[in-house]
């Protein structure tokens, strides 16, 4: 997001340079842990205890080296990944990856809201006042209001869902069987499984996250020279996000999975909370959810909002008015208006929606990681730093794999409708 003030090119050095690089890549991944993410991990744990640990651990090298090459591509170009993509494809391929992108924030969005609705419902709060409110929040609080400011607050109240850790160990769950599934494949042949995993992978990947950390380098004027620090913030960013998932997994693997629960509202996942939380569990699950989502929900339709207009060079910023910026303005209200409307449709399963969410966001992730790894290869862009070949392996290993799971889950899934399983 082009928020911050002009980049400052002097080199920094020492402690100076440590301070200047922390944040995009922490911020980034910790954004992903969004009601979306919640919820998916949390499905996944209830349904299948620790089966999915082990893809859990092996798409972790994956992220890490996708959110390094967004932000490599940041601090070498000093450009968003939308103008890359423009530069380098044109116009028509620029049109599609920036629809995917559109259809990213937009389901996304979706998400962010139905955690709005999920979390305020536990206190018996409808989703017709507190999803408009909401709505209406978000879209004053970015516009005009100061939006940093009430940022860090919310990144911090979503941290709560780091009690996970500790909910886990005092669940007290078998470790070595912790232990055997991170290391051992596993795979259920039905189509919940495969959507729940390219749900898992949509979730822990997003493809607008992508976009973000990039934007989040540029805009903190982080450069090339600045790297060889900066990196290590966007790798602890995936790698602590990851930390944090596995053990909500494990959380639900343990507490949920025994009783037979597969989750269908946001009070069946609160109850993995309950080993650490006790009886404040719908209280410290409510808090997490609401704060990840309203941040969520700011940062979402700005970042395609930004990306957008920058791919095709229309005026953009939210010091800039409905006349000036009109697509700008636009692209942004339209992704928040939708997401909110499409919660309050009458009889909405918003458990359903949490999860169908980032299964689009899967399907559509290996899309956006070719025009990445086109990109970050191409040395009149890049120069020296185009990827390593154990970094290309990851990454075309990576669109290979999500690609099949997204065919199996189709086929599974046709399969089952004409009765063949």
């Amino acid at each position: 997001m082009r928020m911050a003030a002009a980049p400052d090119t002097r080199r920094r050095t020492g402690l100076l340079a440590v301070l200047a690089a922390i944040g995009p890549g922490i911020v980034a991944a910790s954004a992903g842990n969004d009601p979306g993410g919640i919820s998916t991990y949390s499905a996944v744990g209830a349904r299948y205890g620790y089966t999915l640990l082990w893809a859990m651990l092996a798409m972790t090298p994956s992220f890490i080296i996708v959110q390094e090459m967004a932000g490599r591509m940041g601090a070498v170009s000093g450009k968003g990944l939308a103008a890359l993509i423009r530069e380098k494809f044109g116009l028509r391929p620029s049109l599609f990856a920036m629809t995917c992108l559109l259809t990213s924030a937009i389901a996304t969005s979706v998400a962010e809201f139905a955690g709005v609705a999920a979390a305020m419902e536990l206190f018996g709060v409808s989703r017709y006042l507190s999803v408009p409110l909401a709505a209406a929040a978000v879209w004053l609080l970015v516009t005009r209001g100061n939006y940093r400011n009430v940022e860090k607050v919310l990144l911090a109240l979503s941290l709560v869902f780091i009690s996970y850790v500790a909910a886990a160990i005092l669940a007290r769950p078998e470790w070595t069987d912790v232990a055997q599934a991170l290391v051992t494949p596993s795979v259920v042949p039905n189509a919940e499984f495969m959507a729940l995993t390219v749900g898992m992978t949509g979730t822990t990947i997003a493809p607008w996250m992508q976009f973000l950390v990039q934007s989040n380098i540029v805009d903190k004027g982080i450069t090339v020279r600045d790297w060889a620090v900066a990196k290590w913030d966007v790798i602890a960013g995936a790698i602590s996000a990851n930390v944090v998932a596995c053990f909500i997994i494990i959380t639900a693997g343990a507490v949920l999975f025994p009783a037979g629960i597969r989750i269908t509202s946001a009070e069946e996942a609160a109850r993995a909370l309950e080993p650490v939380a006790g009886g404040y569990t719908t209280l410290l699950f409510s808090v997490g959810l609401l704060s990840s989502a309203l941040l969520s929900a700011a940062v979402l339709p700005l970042t395609a909002s930004y990306a957008i207009t920058e791919a095709f060079g229309w005026e953009r910023g939210l010091d800039h008015s409905w006349h000036e910026a009109p697509v700008f303005n636009g692209i942004y209200t339209f992704i928040i208006v939708f997401g909110a409307a499409f919660i309050l449709i009458p009889g909405m399963d918003l458990i359903t929606v949490l999860l169908l969410s980032q299964v689009v966001n899967g399907v559509l992730l290996p899309f956006l990681l070719v025009f990445m790894i086109r990109i970050v290869n191409d040395r009149q862009v890049m120069g020296p730093y185009v990827n390593s070949r154990l970094a290309n392996i990851l990454c075309w290993s990576t669109v290979v794999v999500v690609f099949g799971l997204t065919a199996a889950m189709f086929g599974f899934q046709i399969a089952e409708a004409v009765g063949l399983l």
